[in-house]
């Protein structure tokens, strides 16, 4: 059956609602291509029912279905790569020192958005490979997603050779997985410390507690402006004063407000949402213009000083032979005593002064 302009409409806006991605007419293909199945698994005759079934109190099981056909999974371990240095050498370090200044061992990160799991075990390999004594730290990463399939492969912790390979160096797949018949199973030091739970990004959050690093990466791409800017700001009261936001490459928060300090490393972005601005440089009263030049004030001459010359019945006694000048900077100064008068003077005796 052909949809009707106004029946693509009415599906897209829908799915809009639903997950928040955005569809328009360029992707009208998609209707057959992802949805016509679930036509059929629920007996129905077109992909408007589909929809009508969704809308309809009893219809959560058609909703997930609608949710699992049109949300995307791409994914892969330490994806981008340069989010992931920026996180090891820079946030991390930083944030470090602040738990330090704290005396706090506690550290919580949101994968917002993490799919099957690899973005979250990507942090957790690099915690492990950054902070000696783990064991002695309070860490959680909350590995979030709407797709319920996606979180059952991540909370199984295990990978094909296929995903392994695809953007894990060798010496994290020796030192952080092991080989089982159904793949590869991440360590368990790193899969304890990954809590999965389904989320909707559309629907308020229900965290008790603020997250000092927050990765949403590769989903607001999906969205409309507005949608994705709502998005961004309510996760902001989720960060504290030094709290770290990753957005994907290809993604900047610039129109999400003033806010979102963006800050770079390792050919990365990342934002610090409540990084105060640089302190400012004092009030500008007009252009800047070159100072005149401040002339010289006239120097005194200086009058010359009378020498001092001993009577002839009292010449300056020279220094005795047997004196030896000290190491370093010692020089000997004569002594006051030898420009006494005549009537007080006494034989001069040598100084030494070091120093």
């Amino acid at each position: 059956m052909q949809l009707s302009q106004a029946n693509v409409e009415y599906i897209f806006d829908y799915i809009e609602q639903l997950c928040g991605i955005a569809l328009d007419d360029s992707k009208g293909y998609l209707i057959e291509a992802r949805l016509n199945s679930l036509v059929k698994q629920h007996a129905l005759s077109n992909a408007v029912e589909l929809i009508d079934k969704a809308k309809s109190p009893l219809g959560e099981s058609v909703r997930q279905s609608l949710v699992e056909a049109m949300t995307t999974r791409e994914t892969f371990f330490f994806r981008d790569n340069s989010p992931f240095e920026a996180l090891q050498f820079k946030a991390l370090p930083e944030l470090l020192d602040e738990k330090y200044k704290e005396k706090s061992n506690r550290i919580r990160i949101w994968s917002a958005a993490a799919s099957t799991g690899q973005e979250a075990c990507s942090i957790g390999i690099i915690l492990h490979e950054m902070i000696p004594d783990l064991h002695r730290w309070d860490i959680q990463i909350i590995a979030t997603d709407i797709s319920e399939d996606a979180l059952a492969k991540g909370r199984s912790g295990t990978y094909s050779k296929m995903e392994v390979d695809r953007g894990l160096p060798s010496q994290y797949v020796t030192k952080y997985f092991g080989v089982t018949k159904e793949g590869y199973k991440v360590v368990d030091s790193i899969h304890r410390m990954i809590r999965f739970q389904q989320l909707n990004l559309m629907h308020p959050f229900n965290f008790s507690y603020p997250f000092d690093i927050i990765f949403c990466r590769n989903v607001a791409i999906y969205f409309e402006k507005k949608v994705k800017i709502d998005l961004f700001r309510r996760m902001l009261p989720l960060l504290p004063k030094y709290g770290y936001m990753f957005v994907g490459v290809s993604e900047s928060l610039f129109d999400c407000g003033p806010e979102f300090k963006p800050r770079y490393h390792c050919k990365s972005t990342f934002y610090q949402p409540h990084m105060p601005p640089p302190a400012p440089l004092g009030p500008v009263r007009g252009p800047a213009v070159a100072a005149p030049p401040i002339p010289a004030k006239p120097v005194a001459p200086v009058k010359p000083v009378a020498s001092v010359k001993p009577t002839a019945s009292a010449p300056i006694a020279p220094k005795p032979a047997s004196a030896a000048a000290a190491p370093g900077f010692a020089r000997t100064i004569p002594s006051t005593s030898s420009f006494a008068t005549p009537a007080t003077r006494v034989a001069p005796a040598p100084s030494t002064f070091s120093r």
